[in-house]
């Protein structure tokens, strides 16, 4: 009974492990396909520092539970996110106080944003440096760790 469990046991982790690498190999080929634009958006943001720009959906069940993620950040570091095709701002504004978010939010109601950096998959996250240089692009779920790590790159 014991080796049963412990193989069942090792054949779980076998199997996160895949699929973690999965996940990332789908990330890295959709992130390929994004616009590496400069960061030029009419916003007023400390130029001087990294920023990480989030592009997600309240539709989303993965940017639902990244969300957390992008709020914790946000206490620490700059980070701006557009929220595709989500409603109206009042919708926004609504879904963002019900889930006890505050990070800043612009509503890309008709996905503008979205289309100009050619994102197909969200959440897709952008992390530019200091000198307004994309250092790292990510599409799909990012642990706050993750997130953090990349940030604290960005900074140097």
């Amino acid at each position: 009974m014991k080796n049963k469990i412990i193989k069942y046991i090792k054949e779980f982790l076998l199997f996160i492990v895949v699929m973690i690498i999965f996940a990332n190999i789908i990330s890295f080929y959709k992130a390929s396909d994004l616009n590496k634009l400069a960061l030029d958006i009419n916003y007023p943001y400390d130029k001087n520092k990294p920023i990480l720009v989030h592009i997600w959906a309240s539709w989303c069940p993965t940017c639902k539970m990244e969300a957390s993620n992008i709020q914790s950040i946000s206490r620490d570091y700059q980070v701006l996110t557009f929220i595709v095709k989500s409603g109206s701002d009042a919708d926004i504004k609504k879904y963002m106080i019900e889930n006890d978010f505050d990070f800043n939010t612009i509503n890309d109601e008709d996905g503008f944003f979205a289309e100009k950096f050619n994102v197909s998959a969200y959440p897709t996250t952008l992390i530019y440096n200091k000198n307004q240089e994309l250092v790292f692009s990510e599409v799909g779920y990012t642990s706050t760790l993750g997130l953090r790590l990349r940030m604290w790159y960005a900074s140097l």
